[in-house]
């Protein structure tokens, strides 16, 4: 601000000495540059200062102690999500034995879960870019609360696909992109590592998570452990509160005011990514990341006591992978900042190791226990490895102005997988009588991911291609920026006379 303020003296000095040097030569229309070339230079100076201050400050501030406290409302609100959605399998088997119901039919109340999640993304970060993120956040605290609250007192599946599917569901579109945004936009240079201790917090709710739910079950039934999970996730409320947003909404200015309804949703959805083909191909890439990501978490419990271990054995199991998965996060992240190699090559390689785990994750019984929980371990580390990277590689694409709406739009197109994978799995286990055809079409839609991510434009390059600027897919640089705004830094030496005289010469 101080260099501001002198930039502003400067500015008005100069105009002075312009006054001045005119009453000194009232005849002149050429005045000597000497006059006022160092008054000039002086206001360039402090110019070029004040914006080195303000850069520095909001890298400091993006890399500062609130950035850190913004990355433990993610801890909290990504383990009372997908922490809690991971767990859930543990009242898979309880729903099937209480609605005789059939494991796809169960599995749909998931599915129905991450797809409203994902569908309503879009507008959770729209309703953001126009009222902020922590009202936004807040609202969804409280729409996860109520959605598993009022689940306590389902009596038919139909209410439990209303309850923890559609209201629930909602609740943490509102809650989970916004807040992952929110950090991303906290931090550049250990942006990896935030995203990936925030996310730590899926794999210690899915360790704690699972005996806990287990425990609940059978001490308060069902309908009371949703109950109790109802309330644990009204605390995102709380988190919400903490989010202290960098970024201004998007104000309508003048232009933007006039223009139709679909213009203002365009800017607010940044629809015209969806035309733009870097864009699309990392979008098909992330739905059949979703297909087959979820698919363990949903039946691996029921796959452990299909194969004849105990209740508790089974959840434990998922414990396990819990831990597993918060080492491949903070690996992943912890590797990701050191940048020897590009994000997308690494999201690349750990998807491709987890399509093959969780092809042989079927086989892990042959030996055992021991064999299936070795298995697991490998799932889940590669799991929580790719999961920060999915996020990180983003900002890549799409460059970090339009990062909010990009994941928003992202989570609506990969809700299609959310949708359709987890119930596929359930079909699958109905007709075969087993879970291995289930693993083994997870594994395989993880593979074709991993295939489609290949095909993005520039991934054989050891350089990330500049990210997309517009619908015809002109790339941000440096060079684009300063004709957008040819006068940001600009002081054009023109004396009086010239502005009364337009048709003078130039200067000398």
């Amino acid at each position: 601000m101080q260099m501001k303020a002198i930039c502003k003296r400067a500015l008005s000095f100069r105009k002075a000495v312009l006054t001045k040097a005119h009453s000194a030569w009232p005849g002149e229309t050429h005045i000597p540059v000497s006059v006022f070339t160092g008054v000039t230079h002086t206001c360039v100076q402090a110019m070029m200062m004040a914006e080195a201050q303000d850069q520095g400050g909001r890298h400091q501030h993006h890399e500062g102690r609130w950035g850190w406290v913004v990355v433990g409302a993610l801890f909290m609100v990504s383990s009372l999500v997908f922490g809690l959605i991971r767990s859930l399998g543990v009242f898979f088997v309880e729903f099937v034995l209480y609605f005789n119901e059939s494991a796809q039919a169960v599995s749909w109340i998931t599915s129905i879960g991450l797809a409203m999640q994902q569908l309503f993304s879009p507008l959770a970060t729209a309703l953001c870019n126009m009222y902020g993120t922590r009202p936004i956040v807040i609202v969804g605290g409280f729409l996860s609360g109520l959605g598993l609250i009022l689940a306590s007192q389902a009596t038919s599946l139909t209410h439990l696909y209303v309850t923890m599917g559609l209201i629930s569901g909602i609740g943490w579109a509102f809650v989970f992109t916004p807040t992952v945004a929110s950090v991303m936009q906290y931090f550049t240079r250990r942006r990896s590592l935030a995203m990936a201790l925030g996310f730590t917090g899926v794999g210690l709710s899915s360790f704690a998570f699972s005996p806990l739910f287990q425990l609940l079950l059978e001490v308060y039934a069902w309908r009371g452990a949703l109950l109790i999970l109802g309330g644990l996730s009204l605390n995102i409320m709380a988190c919400g509160a903490l989010i202290r947003p960098i970024t201004a909404t998007k104000a309508i200015d003048k232009t933007l005011k006039k223009s139709s309804l679909l213009s203002r949703l365009s800017v607010y959805f940044e629809l015209p990514l969806l035309l733009q083909k870097p864009f699309l191909t990392y979008g098909a890439a992330i739905t059949f990341f979703n297909a087959g990501y979820f698919i363990p978490y949903v039946h691996l419990v029921a796959h452990s006591r299909h194969a004849g271990f105990s209740e508790y054995q089974a959840a434990f199991v998922i414990s396990a992978t819990g831990v597993a998965d918060i080492v491949g996060r903070v690996l992943s992240g912890w590797v990701s900042d050191l940048g020897r190699l590009r994000l997308v090559h690494m999201l690349s390689l750990w998807t491709l190791l987890l399509g093959l785990f969780l092809l042989a994750l079927p086989l892990g019984t042959l030996g055992g226990y021991v064999g299936l929980l070795t298995t697991s371990l490998a799932q889940g580390l590669c799991s929580g490895a790719m999961t920060p990277l999915v996020f990180a590689v983003v900002p890549e694409i799409v460059g970090m102005e339009r990062m909010l709406g990009a994941l928003g739009l992202l989570q609506l197109i990969e809700s299609i997988g959310g949708l359709l994978g987890a119930p596929l799995s359930g079909w699958l286990k109905d007709t075969t009588g087993t879970y291995s055809a289930s693993f083994a079409v997870a594994g395989g839609f993880l593979l074709l991911g991993s295939a489609v991510t290949a095909t993005l434009p520039g991934f054989c390059s050891c350089t990330s291609p500049a990210p997309l600027n517009d619908a015809e897919g002109a790339p941000h640089n440096e060079e684009s920026k300063q004709e957008s705004c040819p006068e940001k830094y600009s002081l054009a030496l023109t004396p009086l006379s010239e502005k009364n005289h337009p048709t003078s010469s130039p200067l000398h």
